[in-house]
């Protein structure tokens, strides 16, 4: 099936008339609702007002304006002990704590102290600073296989980066990293006692 200037024609005034793609695809004939409705988009047609030529024609009439109340002032008056009700007492006292929920840090402020870097060995941390202060400084795009992908630094600011330096043998950081990230359990353990 094709779209004839005729039968685009004719689409375009059952659509301006409010019919149903559904409809206008029976009157083609040989093309589908969804063909329909593709070359109506194609057209530029699909802004339509109403979807029906009854609701176009028939005017509306506008509800009566209703008059303006002004509102009553009255004096204030002062609340005394006495008008309260027993439901507002109860409403008064103490709700239970709420349990408490783990804590979202927003980006870009500091993160607070983690357990884990009390377990870490000083030995391991002083290596770590001395070749952090070697680091190629890289950027998430410059990263390869090749190069450490410790992180260092917070990820919301421009202060942040990935070591870079060679990585050790089947392990994603270099020697120094590795030695802060995969500790043997059992000096793991030594160390929590």
């Amino acid at each position: 099936m094709s779209w004839t200037d005729e039968r685009v024609e004719l689409l375009k005034k059952m659509w301006g008339e409010g019919q149903s793609a559904s409809q206008i695809a029976k009157e083609l004939g040989g093309v589908t609702r969804n063909a329909v409705i593709g070359k109506v988009h194609r057209l530029g047609l699909s802004n339509r007002a109403t979807t029906s030529t009854k609701a176009a024609t028939e005017p509306k009439e506008k509800p009566a304006p209703k008059p303006k109340v002004q509102p009553k002032t009255e004096p204030a008056r002062p609340i005394t002990p006495q008008a309260t009700t027993p439901a507002a007492t109860t409403s008064a006292q103490p709700k239970p704590p709420v349990p408490a929920r783990k804590q979202i840090i927003p980006a870009g402020q500091p993160l607070p102290p983690q357990p884990s870097a009390n377990e870490i060995s000083p030995e391991a941390l002083a290596k770590v600073n001395e070749v952090e202060k070697k680091a190629k400084r890289l950027t998430l795009m410059e990263l390869t296989e090749r190069t450490c992908k410790w992180p260092v630094g917070d990820p919301a600011t421009e202060d942040f980066w990935f070591c870079g330096l060679p990585v050790k043998q089947g392990k994603p950081y270099c020697e120094a990293h590795v030695g802060v990230a995969f500790q043997p359990m059992s000096s793991r353990r030594e160390r929590k006692r």
